[in-house]
């Protein structure tokens, strides 16, 4: 076990209330506060993404890292992955959270062969679960990385190569190996390249099948040895395919009910990803939440003048107010958490930047509950949104919901109806003075 203290000075992060000044506290974040009958600890299950904050050294796409952090100092791969662990269980525990996550190759290098890569992952899961032993911090979701290896520049299960298919098989059995492992309690997919760059050289259909398939062989492998965990689904419209087949939450949710995978899937809603499909972070969620989908989040936020994944720490209040509200109605997440996939800005490197930025994440999210919490019990709110609804509570309109009413008998309401059609106002402007109140 490492005994090297990576953040020297910093102690565990603490809730000190809106008033205080101190940089290293919480503001909002208060794990133990009780909001709409749980914790906040319960309600976000806040999670520490391995890859940017502990992989990612300010690297972009027009030049290299800037970010020069002591765990990043061995040569040695196995060493190496060590002291990243010794940084992230510290990190973690001083951030008082309970959850990471982690793709395959964040934990250690990937070696020259798949054995490998295998006996590199079984070395460094051996250290990392005496690390989970030692602090309590669990597993939120493990996942490969299939996009990054130039063996996946057409895709992975969606590669027209079978043996790179194969290969992808490889990877993800190690991964879910890994995960199951270290008691992780779901699993996810992103199909980096899962799509295509030109519609010239690719059979969407058949791809398509074979993404059914390849998902449906991950769930059988883990569930034949004993993980009872949700798999999810992480939609992303592009980026660094021209279209990935996972577009959105409703191209997603369409996929997973078409291949019969429903019953195990769910999905992981990520801010930016939302955006980028000109989309809400809200929508998606409702749109989730509407198929007793929502599984899980990955909290960041865009840029509004860049189109592509910046991947920046969420600070809009008003954004995490309007998703903690379709968070509520639905009762919260089914099986996954909050993770902070954010890293920082590349001339952000110093190593307190890493607890301001979670901790401003965190502060987001807690703020955006309280807040979604007191508009859904405000009167004024409420009795709006639904007497928008209440000609379908009673008479004709609950009998057109429970399916009573022919298209005949739309007509018939609609001529017997002597007293018009009135304009009912939607009430938009002082909805949104109730949020900005609250707010």
């Amino acid at each position: 076990m490492g005994n090297k203290e990576y953040f020297k000075g910093v102690p565990k992060i603490a809730y000190e209330g809106k008033a205080s000044d101190n940089p290293l506290a919480f503001k909002y974040y208060n794990p133990d506060q009780v909001v709409a009958g749980k914790t906040m600890r319960e309600h976000f299950k806040f999670a520490i993404a391995y890859w940017h904050s502990f992989c990612g050294q300010g690297s972009d796409p027009f030049g290299p890292g800037t970010q020069n952090f002591p765990w990043d100092q061995s040569n040695d791969p196995v060493q190496a992955a060590k002291d990243k662990a010794d940084a992230a269980f510290e990190f973690i525990s001083k951030m008082g959270f309970d959850y990471f996550c982690f793709h395959d190759y964040d934990l250690i290098q990937e070696g020259s062969s798949l054995a490998e890569s295998e006996k590199r992952l079984t070395t460094i899961t051996d250290y990392i679960k005496t690390k989970q032993d030692a602090s309590g911090i669990k597993l939120l979701w493990g996942t490969a990385n299939c996009f990054s290896n130039p063996r996946y520049m057409n895709g992975a299960a969606t590669n027209p190569d079978f043996d790179v298919v194969a290969y992808a098989g490889a990877q993800v059995k190690l991964a879910l190996d890994a995960t199951m492992k270290l008691n992780g309690e779901n699993y996810v997919f992103w199909g980096g390249r899962e799509g295509y760059i030109s519609l010239l050289n690719t059979d969407m259909g058949r791809e398509q099948d074979h993404m059914a398939r390849f998902l449906t062989m991950a769930k059988d492998y883990a569930r034949a040895q004993g993980f009872t965990g949700t798999f999810f689904i992480e939609p992303k419209p592009s980026e660094p395919s021209k279209h990935q087949y996972d577009f959105d939450a409703a191209t997603s949710i369409g996929f997973l009910q078409k291949y019969g995978l429903q019953d195990d899937f769910k999905l992981n809603i990520e801010v930016n990803h939302a955006t980028l499909a000109q989309h809400t972070f809200e929508h998606e969620l409702t749109v989730a939440a509407n198929d007793n989908m929502m599984g899980s989040i990955d909290a960041n936020r865009g840029d509004y003048q860049n189109g592509w994944d910046t991947d920046q720490f969420p600070n809009n209040i008003e954004e995490a107010a309007r998703a903690m509200m379709v968070f509520l109605k639905a009762g919260g997440l089914q099986g996954g958490g909050i993770n902070f996939d954010a890293k920082l800005r590349r001339n952000s490197t110093d190593l307190d930047d890493l607890f301001h930025a979670h901790i401003g994440g965190a502060d987001t999210f807690a703020r955006g509950l309280l807040v979604a919490d007191n508009v859904l019990n405000d009167p004024a709110f409420s009795s709006i949104v639904n007497g928008r609804y209440a000609s379908f509570d009673g008479g004709q309109g609950a009998a057109f919901e429970q399916g009573k009413l022919s298209l005949t008998n739309l007509f018939d309401v609609a001529t017997n109806n002597t007293a018009g059609i009135k304009a009912r106002s939607g009430k938009q402007e002082f909805l949104e003075n109730i949020l900005n109140k609250h707010i």
